[in-house]
């Protein structure tokens, strides 16, 4: 190797690792994730890595990919594969046929995007993408090929992965996800696993004061401790609950009470619908009411006016 080649190559290290060093100056209040795990998404955007990031749903996997792309000024591109019912048509694109030019291939936004250098692409909900998705993706994610042939002919066009373009998914993994599937190993094995930590009291606070500053101190304390309450029976293994509140779902709740509805309102239409009523006073549902009984002084669960004029946590 020569010496300008070995200068320019500790140059280009050095510069990585000094943005790497700085990242957490410029994560912003929004996302709350650890330092390290902060710096591993950004290096991973740096090097144009492939991240697969998991964990329960509403823990912030979509928010941290969007936060990287805009914090670091990178394209953003978004393609929720659980949603694609045509996986071949939306990753690829489809052939036309026109008498004046004949046939003609119309490229997708994902083959448009992964064309462009230093592009961050997202693909949301791979655990329920179609199988022929993970075939289409395979030879795009993997570090020693990076393209995608447009069609099964030995002739047919290859579309090379731009340099600098950063594939970022997001799994949710776990028993409770019904509709889920296994992802496919060869699929993992292309990907760098970042796992959300689920945030404990304090943090679920910062972040409702963050989306919710008008919220009084009794009324975040209340969302707080009725989430770390059923989090810790989920952790448990009673079996009395089986899912706890997500992140987003506290939000929902705290945004609810911002326009003006009673804590109790807000936890009936946000949380417990998430919970079975299956088995009556066993139920998941009656459950989680009676933890919110032990923040909340009410007289019933049962009626729809949950708390009285004087609820004095009311924001």
């Amino acid at each position: 190797m020569s010496r300008t080649k070995t200068t320019k190559t500790k140059s280009q290290n050095l510069s990585v690792a000094d943005i790497i060093s700085t990242a957490p100056s410029f994560r912003p209040e929004s996302l709350i994730l650890s330092d390290i795990k902060w710096k591993y998404l950004v290096r991973s955007v740096l090097r144009g890595q492939n991240l697969m990031i998991t964990g329960p749903a509403g823990s912030g996997k979509t928010l941290a990919v969007r936060t990287v792309a805009d914090a670091m000024d990178r394209p953003f591109f978004y393609f929720n594969l659980g949603s694609t019912q045509d996986p071949r048509t939306a990753l690829i694109g489809t052939t036309h046929f026109d008498k004046e030019s004949g046939t003609y291939f119309n490229q997708s936004t994902f083959i448009k995007a992964i064309q462009i250098p230093d592009a961050v692409i997202l693909l949301d909900e791979l655990s329920r993408a179609h199988p022929e998705a993970w075939n289409i993706l395979m030879t795009v994610l993997d570090d020693g090929q990076r393209y995608v042939r447009v069609d099964e002919s030995p002739d047919a066009e290859v579309i090379k992965v731009a340099p600098g373009v950063s594939f970022l998914a997001t799994a949710n993994i776990g028993v409770e996800y019904t509709s889920t599937r296994v992802i496919d190993r060869a699929i993992q094995d292309r990907f760098l696993i970042l796992e959300m930590d689920l945030l404990d009291k304090t943090q679920q606070g910062k972040l409702i004061n963050y989306v919710c500053p008008n919220l009084n101190e009794q009324t975040v304390d209340i969302l707080t401790s009725i989430y770390t309450q059923v989090y810790n029976e989920v952790l448990s293994g009673h079996g009395k609950v089986s899912t706890s509140i997500s992140t987003r779902t506290i939000l929902r709740a705290a945004s609810l009470i911002c326009d003006g509805f009673t804590i109790g309102e807000a936890l009936e239409v946000c949380v417990f619908p998430y919970f079975a009523e299956d088995g009556g006073t066993d139920s998941e549902r009656t459950f989680v009411r009676q933890i919110v009984q032990k923040f909340i002084p009410i007289e019933s669960l049962d009626n729809e006016n949950m708390f009285d004029e004087g609820d004095t946590a009311k924001s």
